[in-house]
């Protein structure tokens, strides 16, 4: 993985209420850990990340950071987290792994498909992304940012195993070896996708049925409070 520059200033606004003026003077605030020294507050400019966020092509960032009038003014690290304000989308604030060169470190890439398999293409087969993430180790150099798999070879039945994977020289993928990560299902059937809809469609309420009015002229029944009680003889006609 290519490092990127960023600079980096220590923190001015570390009480209560500063982050948020820092924010209003255009600067995030962000702290920096790791095993070899302890957490450091700093801060960078909004506009440095939001570049380094849209030139990058995956979530995995490793920076040159260089810390203004620091004991330490340059540290490779990587961008651990990322925090965005639920509605804006802003970035509020950022963590760095602070990472030696020559360690090994372990991240999650994500992994994606290239190409359209020949059982989808020519069978019209279903293509299964089964597994989105992997956990890689290597040295920071060597990280991938992505992992990118061909699938176009891929005929119905067939599938691509974490151990079928290529990656580079010195990278080390942990897990499972044995999971799939694509395959290709036949096609469904005509009444496995009338099932499918079927599930996938809410199930109507149920109709509760109205009881029938009573005909025109029928006696209503005997309240409960009557039961036991003789109706009145019906008077004889003179």
């Amino acid at each position: 993985m290519k490092s990127v520059s960023l600079n980096a200033y220590p923190r001015s606004l570390v009480r209560r209420g500063g982050a948020k003026k820092l924010r209003a003077q255009h600067r995030i605030p962000a702290v920096i850990y790791g095993r070899m020294n302890g957490p450091q507050n700093l801060e960078v400019l909004s506009k440095d990340l939001d570049d380094l966020i849209h030139d990058s092509v995956s979530e995995n960032l490793l920076v040159d950071l260089s810390v203004a009038a620091d004991v330490k003014p340059k540290r490779l690290a990587l961008v651990q987290a990322i925090q965005h304000h639920v509605l804006s989308g802003k970035v509020l604030h950022i963590d760095f792994h602070e990472v030696a060169e020559d360690e090994k470190v372990t991240i999650t890439v994500a992994v994606e498909g290239t190409g359209e398999p020949a059982g989808v293409k020519t069978g019209g087969g279903v293509l299964e992304h089964v597994l989105f993430k992997l956990r890689v180790r290597a040295l920071p150099k060597d990280l991938p940012e992505i992992i990118l798999v061909d699938v176009s070879h891929l005929e119905i039945g067939q599938s691509i195993h974490v151990s079928d994977l290529v990656v580079a020289p010195g990278v080390e993928i942990l897990g499972d070896k044995h999971i799939s990560v694509f395959a290709v299902a036949e096609p469904l059937t005509e009444a496995q996708e009338t099932e499918a809809a079927a599930a996938a469609s809410p199930a109507e309420p149920e109709m509760l049925k109205e009881k029938k009015d009573a005909p025109a002229g029928a006696a209503a029944a005997p309240a409960a409070a009557d039961k036991g009680k003789k109706a009145p003889a019906a008077e004889k006609k003179k």
